[in-house]
């Protein structure tokens, strides 16, 4: 991959992002429509239209989202780009989280691209972004730092 493709597909990526917080619609159009999603709790979704459902899902919880560009890590193989980051947000619930400050918010993608478009979209996180589900806190939550 040529240093002005890898740029080219980090910048895609950091759209994906900014349109994600944003609640965009249009952010299908950065994608092939056979596009392949997962996401914990959600499983595999094939095309736009399973994203966009997965997408009003994820709306209907979150009052907002933003990642931090700040802090990423873009790692890229053939087709591949890989980004590990941060978020901190609300839910509509009044609940919040920030990488770093609690246990949620940390990511990694895997995208995969055709051409100009992702194809292949999988979320790696633990959907439980303000610690609701304590019983699975097998270290418990004493102020740790994290």
């Amino acid at each position: 991959m040529t240093e002005s493709s890898y740029d080219h597909r980090v910048s895609i990526a950091q759209e994906y992002f900014r349109r994600a917080d944003a609640g965009r619609a249009d952010i299908v159009d950065l994608m092939t429509e056979d596009v392949q999603l997962y996401f914990p709790k959600y499983g595999i979704g094939h095309g736009k239209k399973d994203f966009v459902e997965f997408a009003m899902g994820m709306g209907g919880v979150f009052a907002e989202v933003q990642h931090d560009f700040g802090d990423y890590h873009f790692m890229s193989a053939d087709r591949h780009l890989i980004v590990e980051g941060t978020t901190c947000g609300r839910m509509k619930n009044g609940k919040t989280w920030a990488a770093g400050k609690t246990p949620g918010g940390r990511f990694c993608n895997v995208f995969e691209f055709r051409g100009d478009l992702i194809s292949r979209v999988h979320i790696y996180l633990d959907p439980d972004y303000v610690s609701e589900d304590h019983p699975r806190f097998l270290w418990g939550l004493d102020g740790r730092t994290w």
